[in-house]
């Protein structure tokens, strides 16, 4: 098994150029996080939390600041460098689904495994589905699924290939109440079974409740954290 990544910011600043102006997306952001630990990063719309997991996933590089995940500063990597740790020991579950529409359920999930390719990586995709209750819909394209059932397929793309950290960007932002609470169950039994880091940008107080640790962004900046002791006491005396 795939050790978890920890996560290190310090002082990760990052601007967008307009023709007025100049936005602070993020503004001086420094935090840990202890690897196999899960973490709500909350805030209003346009606050910072999608930036601040595209920085960390490497899809971004910071303006200035440093960005470490299990102990690599990926922000000094080069992006060729960065798609590859993404690829292998990422898992990445966005509010649209991002299925390529001309691939089955199944065909999308294996793709994850694509750049390594076994002979055991179909059945290990169509496990990953029966998971999450989708072996009967393993031959369908996505335009026969519904949006819950896409976004299991998404959830059993990003996490195939037993990453070492996932990434969910409002993984439940355009389910309904039934399907977002089967989605969060389903991220949080992967995330505490194979003990993988696990940050999520969400609005979803309730959500939010369920996670070790809360990190609040306003403007761009940390104003508040929130941790669960006895959730973290018990990891500390696993450890």
């Amino acid at each position: 098994m795939k050790r978890p990544s920890g996560i290190s910011l310090k002082e990760v600043c990052k601007r967008y150029g307009t023709p007025a102006n100049s936005v602070h997306a993020l503004d001086g952001v420094s935090f840990t996080i202890e690897p196999a630990m899960s973490v709500a990063v909350t805030g209003p719309s346009g606050c910072g939390k999608s930036t601040l997991l595209g920085v960390i996933a490497g899809l971004e590089t910071p303006t200035s600041g440093s960005v470490s995940v299990g102990g690599r500063t990926i922000s000094d990597l080069a992006e060729r460098e960065r798609a590859l740790i993404r690829r292998h020991e990422f898992g990445l579950v966005f509010q649209a689904d991002n299925l390529l529409p001309y691939l089955t359920a199944l065909e999308n999930v294996a793709q994850q495994l694509s750049m390594q390719p076994r002979p055991e990586d179909g059945e290990r995709s169509l496990a990953m589905l029966a998971c999450l209750g989708l072996a009967d819909e393993s031959g369908r394209l996505p335009d026969q699924l519904s949006g819950g059932q896409r976004q299991r397929v998404a959830l059993a793309r990003a996490l195939v290939h037993r990453p070492r950290l996932i990434l969910a960007d409002e993984p439940t932002g355009s389910l309904d109440a039934a399907s977002s609470e089967l989605v969060i169950d389903l991220l949080l039994t992967a995330q505490r079974e194979t003990s993988t880091t696990l940050v999520v940008a969400t609005h979803d107080a309730d959500l939010a409740r369920r996670l070790d640790r809360t990190i609040r962004l306003t403007d761009g900046r940390v104003v508040e954290g929130r941790t669960v002791p006895s959730v973290l006491d018990g990891k500390a005396s696993g450890a």
